[in-house]
């Protein structure tokens, strides 16, 4: 977490020593959960190791995977985080992971600390609003084996791990089409 904040040029060493005594490190086993449905998100995690999905129940009870949340990023109920109403969402590790978590409580103190957390705060909103800019692209203009691809090239170490049913649901389609897909792409 320390080198990924440095990355940003913004945060002073005091700053970022300041915030790593406000992280709390935990461990999920595969299957636990970050958040349920119905509950309220009251943190926000940075992922260390290990790769989470994000599903929802349709209105015909089925679970819709929408993300896959990997190493190196953050993840949270987002909405029910800022609006603290219950979330719809659930966040389920599909590996054994490794996550550091802040508070809400935690964070507003460190965005009245000092306009870096502030402009740092922004800069993490805008790259979540720009990932799910992205997503909805994908799904609206790209073909499955498309989405399909830019998943294999951009987290290939992953892909292992996620169960054809999740990877379908996620791309939009059935796991016959997922396996067509696979098929081609390997021959």
């Amino acid at each position: 977490m320390k080198k990924y904040l440095e990355t940003f040029n913004m945060l002073t060493k005091d700053e970022i020593d300041f915030f790593e005594k406000k992280v709390v490190r935990k461990k999920l086993k595969k299957g636990e959960f970050f958040i349920k449905e119905g509950q309220t998100c009251k943190e926000v995690g940075f992922v260390v190791s290990g790769l989470f999905r994000s599903f929802y129940h349709s209105s015909k009870e089925e679970e819709v995977t929408y993300c896959f949340t990997f190493s190196n990023s953050f993840v949270s109920a987002y909405s029910s985080f800022l609006s603290q109403n219950k979330t719809v969402e659930n966040i389920q590790a599909l590996t054994d992971t490794e996550i550091l978590t802040i508070s809400k409580d935690q964070l507003l103190k460190l965005e009245q600390s000092s306009t870096n957390w502030l402009t740092f705060l922004k800069m993490m909103a805008e790259q979540e609003y720009i990932k799910l800019e992205k997503r909805i692209f994908m799904l609206q203009r790209e073909s499955a084996e498309k989405r399909y691809l830019d998943l294999l090239t951009n987290q290939p170490e992953y892909l292992q791990f996620i169960p054809l049913h999740f990877l379908s649901s996620y791309l939009g389609i059935t796991q016959r089409h997922l396996s067509r897909i696979r098929k081609s792409i390997s021959n």
